[in-house]
């Protein structure tokens, strides 16, 4: 369950429908497109394809015809995300994988309302794997309700991790995300770097992931994912342990119980900003 209010004039089986329905009809081109080469150059070793801007295009243009609700996408920006009720879409999550010809990716639509979220899709055409929910479940993978999250250990699961760049500085710098790869390990049966946030939240969502550190913040990553494994019963939050919003830094997800021991060895690796490289080393909050 969640704390989002949901505006008497929403109507979420309704707009779950419509979502899925869309979704289904860009399928086809997702799966024609793999391999689709760069396109737009984002900087950061970051890019889109021809076929991100034209997904991105259609849906937004039949979701707001469909449902008279805007749009906030990856590459083309929108509404608000923070406030009111607003589609948010990845076209192509996992584009380095997608562009590379693994099949490691899939498109993301959430539905946020004041920067919470609604519902969520997480469409992986490539394994033929369609994710949808409502945030109060139950989550519903190819029309079929997958059983909700139990309790669980990290000693017994598999822990997909994000990105990370050992020289990277930022809000999240490399030393820092090195250090809590190293914490995990120790603790945790396997290790997963799959490249897609959308994967990695709804293969979290269906239980078959025990849980997913995210260092990233964009709504069009995160709220998809969010509303999946809140719909699965599972706990989402920020890396400090804050519920998930849309203005969140980071993401945190989980079963529950290992959602909380990985809070804590978080918790335990001590503040980013003593990782940054100019930094001096110390001795970090009992990670030594």
């Amino acid at each position: 369950m969640t704390d989002t209010t949901i505006p008497s004039d929403i109507d979420p089986p309704r707009l779950l429908s419509i979502a899925a329905g869309l979704l289904d009809d860009i399928t086809p081109r997702f799966i024609e497109g793999l391999g689709a080469p760069s396109a737009v150059d984002k900087g950061g070793n970051d890019f889109a394809t021809e076929l991100d801007l034209e997904l991105e295009r259609t849906l937004s243009a039949r979701l707001t015809e469909a449902t008279g609700i805007g749009v906030h996408g990856e590459e083309f920006g929108g509404p608000d995300v923070t406030s009111g009720t607003v589609w948010v879409v990845d076209p192509i999550d996992g584009t380095f994988n997608y562009s590379a010809g693994l099949p490691l990716a899939g498109t993301l639509l959430a539905l946020l309302h004041d920067g919470r979220p609604v519902l969520g899709l997480t469409w992986l055409p490539l394994f033929g794997l369609r994710y949808q929910a409502f945030v109060d479940g139950p989550v519903i993978c190819n029309g079929e309700p997958v059983p909700a999250l139990r309790p669980t250990r990290l000693q017994d699961s598999v822990i997909a991790f994000g990105a990370f760049n050992l020289n990277s500085g930022g809000r999240f710098p490399g030393n820092y995300r090195v250090e809590i790869l190293g914490e995990v390990s120790r603790q945790v049966s396997r290790l997963r770097l799959l490249g897609s946030t959308g994967l990695d939240m709804a293969l979290t969502a269906a239980g078959k992931l025990g849980g997913a550190i995210c260092f990233g913040h964009h709504a069009w990553d995160n709220a998809a994912g969010a509303a999946l494994v809140l719909a699965g019963g599972g706990v989402v939050t920020d890396l400090a342990g804050e519920p998930w919003h849309v203005t969140s830094s980071s993401m945190l997800a989980g079963s529950p119980g290992v959602h909380e021991e990985l809070a804590t060895i978080i918790e335990r690796v001590g503040d980013p900003a003593d990782y940054l490289p100019e930094r001096t080393p110390r001795t970090r909050g009992g990670a030594s």
